[in-house]
């Protein structure tokens, strides 16, 4: 079956890993009629994480808002600056992200661009968000809280949210889920999980996916190497009831 050759391609937190991107873009090799979607965390924990910033706002690529990057404007912006705050996000990869920047600052063009980034994107048979949504609750009344850190109400769900689209997120390593392998996607009830766990030494795999094709690209952080697989070859199926305890605002993560 040959491509289709106007792709729609999500790629999954990317953490600051700079030079992974560039591998994994090669692979993929988005032409300009291409739709290419970022799922937020771009920072953090990497050691690139200003040029990745900057890559994909000069290429005015689609991107949603993070955890990380909901963090970093929190704390910069004085929402929520408290020492405590600053620690927790320093804790979980932000003293990468202010390394990466000359002279240990952020400009205010970066702070204003995460500003501007959404908390999900409707494409009509796919609907992105960084994390996944609270099940209990409607479209309208979703919050950044619930869109940039939820996890397990989410993955525990037992009906689709959406009838007629598939929720595609990131946020959750796909390892940490139930039964699922290093490298390999999650699938749940009406959701794809595609963060692999770029920055984890268990895994260091990067994941692009081309929903109009469905193909799987990916590049490795530690080796660099790279590879292209049919969904089928990479999808684990989570079951609802293979879930226990809450995980869902567990924010060192």
């Amino acid at each position: 079956m040959s491509e289709i050759s106007q792709r729609r391609v999500v790629i999954g937190d990317v953490h600051g890993h700079y030079e992974c991107l560039m591998l994994l873009l090669e692979k993929i090799a988005p032409t300009s009629e291409d739709q290419v979607y970022f799922l937020g965390d771009l920072i953090d924990r990497g050691p690139k994480s200003a040029d990745v910033v900057e890559f994909v706002k000069e290429n005015d690529y689609h991107c949603l808002l993070g955890n990380h990057e909901q963090m970093l404007l929190n704390i910069m912006t004085g929402k929520n600056g408290a020492s405590t705050n600053m620690q927790t996000w320093l804790y979980s990869g932000g003293q990468a992200t202010i390394a990466s920047y000359q002279s240990a600052t952020i400009p205010k063009q970066h702070l204003d661009w995460f500003e501007s980034l959404p908390t999900y994107l409707d494409l009509g048979d796919v609907w992105l968000t960084h994390a996944g949504v609270d099940p209990k609750k409607s479209v309208q009344e979703q919050t950044a809280e619930e869109l940039c850190w939820i996890r397990d109400e989410f993955h525990r769900i037992e009906q689709p949210y959406f009838a007629d689209k598939l929720i595609i997120v990131g946020h959750t390593i796909t390892f940490t889920l139930p039964g699922v392998a290093p490298g390999n996607l999650a699938q749940g009830q009406g959701w794809l999980d595609i963060d692999t766990g770029a920055y984890h030494p268990r895994s260091g795999w990067l994941t692009g996916l081309d929903i109009t094709n469905k193909l799987v690209y990916q590049a490795n952080v530690f080796n660099r190497s790279v590879r292209t697989m049919v969904w089928e070859e990479v999808m684990t199926i989570v079951q609802p009831q293979e879930f226990a305890g809450s995980r869902r605002h567990r924010k060192r993560e």
